[in-house]
């Protein structure tokens, strides 16, 4: 599971270590040695689990997808960004925070006390 890139849909094999890696940061991270730079492209599908070789000198549109199950791999990343949120006080010292929004239906129960009079 990549931490650079949350929605990556394939690995890619490392030309030279050998290696499966989700992004070239996971292959800095893990790795001694600078990542190096090849035309041909292994990739494996997360989805199907299966390998396959793309050219990166005669990529097209159809290129985009898995040959195998269709899964487009070529898609916008995700990566993850600080959000930056609002936090209350401690509900166990303040709990005007809490708010439960459900409400309560009298009468709406066979147990009820005044249910009994609406069984007629």
């Amino acid at each position: 599971m990549c931490k650079h890139i949350l929605n990556a849909q394939v690995s890619i094999r490392a030309a030279c270590c050998k290696r499966w890696f989700d992004c070239p940061q996971c292959h800095a991270e893990n790795s001694t040695h600078e990542l190096k730079k090849t035309s041909e492209i292994i990739f494996l599908c997360k989805k199907c689990k299966k390998a396959f070789r793309k050219d990166a000198n005669e990529c097209e549109e159809a290129d985009e997808y898995c040959p195998h199950c269709d899964n487009q791999y070529v898609i916008e990343a995700k990566t993850p960004m600080a959000a930056l949120g609002v936090e209350g006080e401690d509900a166990r010292v303040d709990n005007r925070l809490i708010k439960d929004d459900r409400t309560k239906i009298i009468g709406s129960s066979m147990f009820d006390k005044d249910a009994s009079d609406k069984l007629g």
